[in-house]
């Protein structure tokens, strides 16, 4: 429903739920913990419990595993995760305070699996001219690139921090 508002005034899905995260944040919610109230986390674990799978097999059967072999599908993978990663630590390496791991926090902005999956299955799903907006090729693409670089990230993580302790 708070996804569904948004699009009653041609706004995307995702707005609704952007928002709903800032108001279920749990700052707001902190005299209701003082209280010895229960987090907003345990509050929507039985709808997230069923939601949140539901929208990964939906995503998931949309891809076509047969087009992870393809050389253009694995090129263009190979490209824009690239793409990802450099234009992620160009962002950390904007970050100007001082004494800030600058390279770590490049490396923890390359994840955007949710986001990037949810832009993609909307990419998927509309269609112009009768045709849709991401081709099948671009679709597994996008897949692949969300999956290599949300499996990636934790191990260079992991480096980048050992990298600074060891300095």
């Amino acid at each position: 429903m708070v996804a569904g508002i948004p699009a009653l005034v041609g706004l995307a899905p995702i707005v609704g739920a952007f928002c709903a995260g800032a108001v279920l944040e749990e700052v707001h919610y902190k005299p209701f913990r003082e209280r010895g109230e229960r987090r907003v986390e345990e509050l929507l674990f039985p709808i997230t419990t069923v939601i949140v799978p539901i929208f990964f097999v939906v995503i998931g059967l949309r891809v076509d595993l047969k087009s992870f072999a393809s050389p253009t599908v694995l090129a263009f993978a190979a490209l824009i995760t690239f793409v990802a990663v450099l234009g992620k630590q160009i962002c950390g390496f904007g970050v100007l305070e001082r004494g800030l791991d600058r390279l770590a926090i490049g490396v923890g902005m390359i994840p955007r699996g949710e986001v990037g999956l949810i832009f993609a299955g909307l990419g998927a799903g509309l269609m112009l001219q009768g045709r849709p907006v991401l081709s099948r090729t671009v679709f597994s693409s996008l897949v692949l690139m969300i999956m290599l670089t949300t499996f990636v990230t934790p191990p260079l993580l992991k480096l980048a921090f050992e990298r600074k302790r060891g300095a």
